[in-house]
C-alpha cells in the first residue's frame, strides 16, 4: 500500500461565497456543522453544511460598517450565537432567531438579530473571542490600542446585556488573542495569550513586578486571572516570538501538564507553555517565573507569512494557513513532536 498523506486524505472544495472584498476569518461552530464568513465588504455570511459534503447560504447580512475582522461562535449552550468585530471599532453579538419572511433571492434565508453592541474601544476592535463555557458566558475584544476588554452576560438567556468586567491595558498593539480551553481552575487559573503585530514591544513587555531587567523584544504575552486578587496580570513575555503575530492558538488541554499554542507569524510555531512549581519559581534577577516555554516545533514550509492557525478537538492536528495560498496540516505523533501530515 502506498503511504497515505493529506493530498489524498483530504478533498478540497471550492465555495463560492459571494464576499464582494477580501474575506478576514472564516470560523466553524462547535459540531462542525455550520460555518460562518466575515469580509470588507462589512458584511457576515452563515453556512450550513448539506450532510453530502456541500455548504448552502443560510444567512447574509451587512454587520457593521467598515471592513469585518473576525467572527467567532459560541458553546451551542448559549444558543446559536456569534460575535464580530471591525475597523468601525466596535465589537457586536448576534443571535439567530428564525428564518426570515423576505421573497426572492432572500426566501429560506435565516434571520439573525443584533442583541448588542459593545462600543468602548477608541480604535479598531481586532479579535473577539467567546470564553471556555465552563467559565459562563463570556466575551474578550482586544483593539488596535493595546486593551484587551473582557466581557460577562449576567443571564445567559439576555445577550442584550454584557457588564464590562475586565480593562486590561497592554501598551502594545494587539491583533490576536486565545483562551486557555482548560477546564481546571485549580490546576491552570483561566488563562489568555494575546499577539502583538507592533514592530519594538520592547519598553511594554516588562514582567508584572514593573522590573525592567525582564524587559523582552517577545510578540506573545501570557495573562492569568487570580482569584484572590480578582486581576488579570501578564505573568510572561515569550522572547521565542519576535516577529509581528498575526493569529494565536491554545491547544485542547486534555489531561496534559503543559500547554501548547500555536503562533502564525512568519512561520507557524508551536509553544510548550510548562508551568513551573512554586519552590523553583524565582528567576535570576529574583522575580517569580510562572513557566518554563520551549518552541517545539518551527515549521517554514508555506515560505510566506501564515496568517490562521486552528487545532482539532484533541490538540493534536494542527492546520495553517498562508499567503502560499495553501492550507497544510501538522500532525503530533506519541513523542509530542510535530510532523507534516
Amino acid at each position: 500500500m502506498g503511504e497515505l498523506t493529506a493530498t489524498n486524505l483530504f478533498e478540497s472544495q471550492t465555495i463560492l461565497a459571494d464576499h464582494k472584498d477580501l474575506i478576514h476569518d472564516v470560523a466553524y461552530d462547535f459540531y462542525g456543522e455550520r460555518m460562518a464568513t466575515c469580509s470588507s465588504d462589512q458584511y457576515v455570511k452563515v453556512w450550513d453544511s448539506d450532510g453530502n459534503g456541500g455548504w448552502r447560504l443560510t444567512a447574509s447580512w451587512k454587520a457593521h460598517h467598515g471592513s469585518v475582522w473576525k467572527v467567532t461562535w459560541a458553546h451551542p449552550e448559549f444558543g446559536q450565537v456569534i460575535a464580530t468585530c471591525s475597523f468601525d471599532r466596535t465589537a457586536a453579538i448576534w443571535e439567530e432567531v428564525g428564518d426570515t419572511a423576505a421573497s426572492g433571492s432572500e426566501k429560506g434565508l435565516r434571520t439573525w438579530l443584533k442583541r448588542s453592541n459593545l462600543v468602548d474601544s477608541r480604535t479598531s476592535v481586532t479579535d473577539v473571542k467567546f470564553g471556555p463555557k465552563h467559565l459562563g458566558l463570556l466575551l474578550v475584544t482586544c483593539s488596535a490600542d493595546g486593551i484587551i476588554r473582557i466581557y460577562e452576560a449576567p443571564d445567559v438567556m439576555n445577550l442584550a446585556q454584557w457588564t464590562l468586567q475586565h480593562e486590561i491595558p497592554t501598551k502594545v498593539s494587539i491583533s490576536c488573542l486565545s483562551w486557555n480551553p482548560s477546564l481546571s481552575r485549580v490546576v491552570h487559573p483561566p488563562m489568555l495569550a494575546v499577539g502583538s503585530d507592533e514592530p519594538n514591544t520592547t519598553n511594554a513587555a516588562a514582567s508584572v513586578q514593573g522590573d525592567k531587567t525582564t524587559a523582552c523584544n517577545g510578540k506573545v504575552f501570557i495573562y492569568e486571572y487570580s482569584e484572590s486578587s480578582r486581576r488579570w496580570t501578564r505573568t510572561d513575555c515569550l522572547s521565542s516570538v519576535q516577529e509581528p503575530v498575526n493569529d494565536i492558538a491554545f491547544a485542547p488541554n486534555l489531561g496534559r501538564s503543559f500547554h501548547l499554542l500555536a503562533v502564525a507569524t512568519k512561520d507557524v510555531r508551536i509553544i510548550k507553555i510548562e508551568p513551573i512549581a512554586e519552590s523553583a519559581a524565582s528567576g535570576n534577577n529574583g522575580a517569580t517565573v510562572r513557566f518554563k516555554c520551549e518552541v517545539v516545533a518551527a515549521f517554514e514550509e508555506h515560505y510566506s507569512c501564515v496568517w490562521r492557525v486552528c487545532w482539532n478537538l484533541t490538540g493534536t492536528l494542527l492546520a495553517s494557513s498562508g499567503d502560499d495560498c495553501a492550507v497544510r496540516l501538522w500532525k503530533s505523533q506519541y513523542t509530542n513532536h510535530f510532523l507534516f501530515s
